[in-house]
């Protein structure tokens, strides 16, 4: 009987230590679980850092033309093809140019275009909301340079200044500010983004259509 109970025991331990998964195991299934994100990941795309562009987004922020805070945290969305694009640029101009990106706006919901237009209702500077913009749809981002050491390379002016040594036709400007903006719209225009004649940093993706958004990010993640 004894022998039985032996016996029985010891298979037991065996099955249990069979059945019972290792620690490795236990962290690879973990791993490889796939991240639950807080947004539509067929409606948008995320920009991050991880992508190697840097982002200065001035919005939420009050370093930015209307000297208040426009969102409530610094996040950068773009339609799916748009985001796409944008992180190809970043790859190619970093193995072929050794210089990256610097992203001030991406995604800017119509709340928050609301937000721009009743501190500065001016539509030489901001889109009546009522209209709407190529930010509202996602399809707009205005973006810089940086070198390889992720310094901030001189476009002749800041980023949302409002004169005409920020139009792309204005050549009262040195040499070298001139070179990196003309690189920067060629880089663009060849990805399919267009510029505006006004504004150095604003590029929009014209070949994808999409409804001006209301949606607005999430700050908890």
């Amino acid at each position: 009987m004894k022998n039985i109970i032996w016996t029985f025991s010891i298979l037991f331990f065996i099955s249990c230590q069979a059945h019972e998964p290792k620690e490795s195991e236990e962290r690879a299934v973990e791993e490889h679980l796939p991240v639950k994100s807080d947004f539509d990941n067929e409606s948008w795309g995320e920009i991050t850092e991880s992508s190697g562009i840097k982002l200065d987004l001035r919005y939420s922020t009050k370093n930015n033309f209307t000297k208040k805070q426009i969102y409530n945290c610094p996040r950068c969305f773009l339609r799916p093809e748009a985001a796409k694009k944008l992180k190809q640029i970043q790859k190619d101009i970093k193995e072929r140019y050794n210089l990256g990106l610097i992203i001030y706006d991406c995604y800017r919901p119509r709340p928050a275009q609301q937000k721009l237009w009743d501190i500065v209702p001016n539509p030489n500077y901001v889109t009546n909301p009522k209209k709407g913009s190529m930010h509202n749809r996602g399809l707009a981002v205005d973006v810089g340079l940086v070198d390889k050491e992720g310094r901030v390379i001189d476009m002749g002016t800041d980023f949302d200044y409002f004169g005409k040594e920020a139009h792309h036709d204005f050549y009262g400007l040195d040499k070298k500010v001139l070179k990196y903006r003309g690189f920067l719209k060629k880089l663009m225009d060849l990805h399919g983004f267009k510029s505006i004649r006004t504004e150095w940093w604003h590029y929009s993706l014209r070949d994808v259509s999409a409804p001006i958004s209301d949606w607005e990010w999430s700050c908890d993640s």
